[in-house]
């Protein structure tokens, strides 16, 4: 299992990379290609993901909106 710190690292790693428009990933040493910019969003949506459990952060689900005509 990975820490937060790392990946923090990945994830603005991935931004920056995603950012340039180059589809390389280095970060400790370690190199990564993707094939295009929504792979690279996958990515970043995943690892954003991994952080915000690890974080106890759990994602909403619902939103209920209440409209009204002002009466």
């Amino acid at each position: 299992m990975t820490d937060i710190t790392e990946l923090q690292t990945r994830l603005e790693a991935l931004k920056t990379q995603r950012a340039s428009g180059i589809a390389r990933v280095s970060y400790d040493g370690k190199t990564v290609e993707y094939r295009g910019d929504s792979e690279i969003a996958a990515a970043i949506r995943d690892i954003e993901a991994e952080i915000s459990k690890e974080q106890g952060i759990t994602p909403v689900r619902h939103i209920r909106f209440s409209t009204s005509k002002g009466y």
